[in-house]
């Protein structure tokens, strides 16, 4: 591991600010990077997509414009990235900024992406035959997303709870990996860790009360449909993006697709999404308060105390 104050004087670890959608993460990393000179990292799996910016709830044009934003706006809608594609090229990020001395503030909930950095894993390109991937979709076909989850539930119960049943790419591709190599998601992921991370980190978790996290989830959706929601999903859902991409099953889009069928009224719409988020920072607070040696700090903690726990001691 790479010591922190060869390229920053007076900082030991790299802040990772994370927690559950609306705890008001990103607002913290722009202070913080006001306060430090430093530049933020998104690590969310949803604003990579460029022209999804309401619904992602991406910081605003003028929030950019303080603060240089990475890992924002990198693929189209319909494109595929994977997690070691995004933690390939966010290293190289964090590189640059060092190299210019330049403190890189990581932000976002997205679980998969965060702990890719923190401890350095290295996934590897596992090689799937084109033969297992057509039998398993057309087992997707016959069977259903539910039974085959299942599957994956027998094979590799930790990978399964990490998954969303309805996230039918992922699903195949942990099956698949199993097929190919006899190994689980699971197994491949500790044995990813045995380099460990090229640089230190520090991942601070935002510790919001539920009832007042779940009124700011209300809050925001609402704000997002003021802002346009409705809009952006229409003119996603008319591209020649294509559908099986996950960016379809985001929530605060994926919720569209009966209402611009004619099947559900948009205030059906609105709770759904509502609905969703909220279990989604369920979710997001298991996987979190689960990781060892993380900082839990109470909603409404300021910069200064983070800048604090990653000065050199």
């Amino acid at each position: 591991m790479n010591d922190l104050a060869d390229y920053l004087n007076g900082y030991s670890y790299i802040p990772v600010i994370t927690g559950p959608t609306a705890s008001g993460k990103s607002s913290l990393a722009i202070d913080l990077c006001l306060k430090t000179g430093g530049e933020l990292i998104s690590c969310d799996s949803m604003q990579i997509y460029r022209t999804l910016d309401v619904g992602t709830a991406k910081d605003s044009r003028e929030e950019r414009l303080k603060v240089k934003h990475h890992m924002t706006d990198i693929i189209d809608p319909g494109q595929d990235y994977s997690v070691k594609e995004y933690a390939d090229e966010t290293v190289k990020v964090i590189s640059g900024l060092l190299d210019k001395g330049k403190l890189p503030v990581v932000c976002g909930g997205t679980g998969q992406y965060v702990s890719a950095l923190i401890y350095g894993l290295d996934y590897g390109d596992v090689e799937i035959p084109d033969e297992i991937t057509e039998e398993l979709y057309s087992e997707l076909e016959r069977s259903g997303a539910e039974v085959m989850y299942e599957d994956l539930k027998q094979i590799d119960p930790e990978a399964a709870s990490k998954i969303h049943p309805n996230n039918t790419r992922r699903l195949i591709r942990a099956i698949a990996v199993y097929k190919a190599t006899g190994k689980t998601f699971t197994q491949k992921n500790s044995e990813s860790r045995k380099n460990g991370p090229l640089y230190p980190f520090k991942v601070f978790y935002l510790d919001v009360e539920r009832e007042l996290l779940y009124d700011r989830i209300n809050k925001r959706v609402d704000l997002m449909f003021d802002q346009g929601l409705e809009d952006e999903a229409r003119s996603l859902y008319s591209s020649d993006a294509d559908r099986s991409s996950t960016c379809f099953q985001a929530i605060g889009y994926k919720e569209f697709a009966g209402y611009l069928e004619g099947n559900i009224a948009l205030d059906e719409v609105r709770e759904k999404i509502k609905l969703n988020s909220r279990h989604y920072a369920k979710r997001q607070m298991t996987w979190f308060r689960s990781m060892p040696d993380i900082v839990r700090i109470p909603f409404g903690t300021g910069a200064d105390e983070i800048i604090e726990q990653i000065r050199s001691k």
